[in-house]
């Protein structure tokens, strides 16, 4: 029974990691000398943020880091709250700023590794659209961040896996009224959605890979990787 019961909780502590996920949270826009506000939750698509002593495994460890429009990179200092962390930056000058964290669980889920990667971009001033940060090992996000986002007008998108545009990516789309899709990148790395309610708009991808190596002291077999982005439609 003893045995049953450990195996349970760590099936429900493997579900659990599989339907959560790291999300950045910011305004798409900034200025310069303005101070900017950054919270970084632990949830399934847009639900309640998970108290920290419930994050999975050590993912509260994770690392943020402020990539400049001139690929400066700067770790930023979070603080805890009660279910999510903060961080601020201020701009300095004009550009795409992006926002990353990329972390792998200590705890395997059997002999699989789980990476939690978030990205989230700031345009700040006479911003050009930028190419698509690849900052972690999965990435997706829009490709014309800071953007004012609207009702019935496609958002365009991309993943990228280790550093290149990556076919046939699956990216969930969860709506703010509960409306859920899936789409699928193309050859170029490319897909798109049009957005039928105004409100958070979180886009999942995950991608799982055979792959050997070390954990924690475990050997793993596999790899499961997700990738999120947080879009506001007005």
């Amino acid at each position: 029974m003893k045995r049953f019961l450990t195996s349970l909780v760590f099936i429900c502590l493997v579900a659990n990691a599989f339907g959560h996920a790291l999300w950045i949270e910011t305004s798409s826009t900034g200025q310069k000398g303005k101070k900017q506000t950054v919270r970084v939750v632990y949830s399934e698509p847009g639900d309640t943020p998970e108290k920290l002593a419930d994050w999975y495994s050590d993912v509260k460890s994770f690392d943020l880091w402020l990539i400049s429009p001139d690929q400066q990179k700067t770790k930023l200092t979070v603080t805890p709250g009660a279910d999510h962390y903060t961080a601020e930056f201020t701009p300095e000058q004009d550009g795409v700023y992006t926002l990353a964290v990329g972390h792998a669980a200590k705890d395997l889920g059997g002999t699989t590794k789980y990476q939690f990667n978030a990205t989230a971009a700031v345009a700040v001033g006479q911003a050009k659209p930028a190419t698509v940060a690849s900052p972690n090992e999965l990435n997706v996000a829009v490709t014309q961040p800071g953007n004012t986002y609207k009702i019935g007008q496609p958002i365009k998108l991309a993943g990228v896996f280790k550093t290149k545009l990556s076919e046939k990516l699956q990216v969930a789309i969860h709506s703010p009224s509960g409306w859920n899709r899936e789409i699928t990148t193309n050859a170029d790395g490319q897909a798109e959605f049009t957005p039928l309610w105004p409100g958070t708009y979180y886009l999942e991808a995950s991608k799982t890979e055979k792959e050997t190596g070390e954990q924690g002291g475990k050997a793993y077999q596999s790899v499961w990787r997700c990738a999120t982005y947080v879009v506001t439609v007005r």
